[in-house]
């Protein structure tokens, strides 16, 4: 995959993809989450992406995310995130 956002290849970890199936999130999913949703950065390198969606009962989805020079890498992926501060 790649995100035109970021203009990097996404790498998902073994963790976010066990995550991703635990909780029904697709490569389709985590990639609008990407591309469209509300950024939240820790620091130049960590940050957060989230979105609602209308037809789950779980939201916000969460991606946790590590940016380095070559890739955008999907640490883990979360529900019922809630963004602190």
């Amino acid at each position: 995959m790649h995100s035109h956002r970021f203009g990097r290849t996404i790498h998902i970890t073994r963790h976010a993809a066990a995550r991703m199936a635990e909780r029904n999130i697709s490569e389709s999913l985590l990639l609008d989450i990407i591309e469209t949703g509300t950024l939240k950065y820790k620091n130049a390198e960590h940050l957060w992406a989230y979105k609602a969606y209308a037809d789950r009962a779980d939201n916000d989805l969460c991606a946790a995310i590590e940016l380095n020079a070559a890739a955008l890498v999907v640490k883990t992926v979360m529900f019922h995130f809630a963004p602190e501060g």
